[in-house]
């Protein structure tokens, strides 16, 4: 299996490696894994592109020094300090209509089996007022991973985000956030790798994640620039 790590220089740079890496799986056919640590930014999603109070919003995360962007998965806002680890599968399919549900199960199980590797005993599930609420999430002293999917072209990307560490300072910047866009959310909801008593190295963790996800496949690595 192809393995990317690393970032690019800016994040508009970062995101165009996801980009390029979905349309390669599409004519190539083969799987990739990305796991990495995007640059700090506020990530909202197409919901919260359309709320009333959006630009109140990006105007919060700028103002506490998180760049706002807009991404194509997943549900609401999410924030990344530079220690947050990112991870994708992408998988060719021949059918968006079959496979969702198998996806999402195989996702957390095997992020749940890269956790435990570090130390932490993820449980299915959020917490109420968690961060972009969804039922595809993993949670131990508040919610610290959550996965979504999109599927298109050929191809099933399912995504996620692991809080390593920074549970605190990922409250405080989207605190005001999702009370600009009318969303509830809970600062004490938002859980960590480090809260769980983990190992909380960023590097640690991602290389973790990268194992579970890569699975019994022989990797192929390469690194971003």
């Amino acid at each position: 299996m192809r393995v990317v790590r690393g970032r690019a220089d800016t994040v508009d740079d970062d995101r165009a490696v996801t980009a390029a890496l979905r349309e390669d799986v599409a004519t190539t056919g083969e799987s990739v894994v990305r796991v990495w640590c995007p640059h700090r930014q506020v990530a909202f999603g197409r919901r919260d592109a359309r709320a009333d109070g959006y630009e109140r919003a990006r105007a919060a995360a700028s103002e506490r020094d998180y760049p706002p962007f807009e991404r194509d998965v997943g549900g609401r806002a999410v924030a990344y300090t530079g220690n947050t680890v990112a991870f994708c599968r992408f998988q060719p399919i021949d059918d968006v209509r079959r496979g969702l549900d198998d996806r999402y199960e195989s996702a957390l199980a095997d992020v749940r089996r890269g956790l435990a590797s570090v130390g932490v005993d993820a449980e299915r599930g959020e917490p109420p007022g968690a961060f972009c609420p969804g039922q595809h999430s993993l949670s131990t002293e508040g919610k610290l991973v959550g996965v979504a999917q999109r599927v298109a072209d050929g191809v099933a990307q399912v995504a996620g985000i692991c809080v390593v560490r920074d549970h605190g300072p990922i409250a405080d910047v989207l605190a005001p956030v999702y009370a600009a866009l009318d969303v509830p959310f809970d600062p004490g909801a938002v859980g960590s790798v480090a809260r769980a008593d983990g190992i909380d190295d960023p590097s640690t963790v991602a290389r973790a994640l990268e194992a579970a996800l890569v699975g019994d496949r022989e990797p192929s690595v390469e690194t971003v620039g």
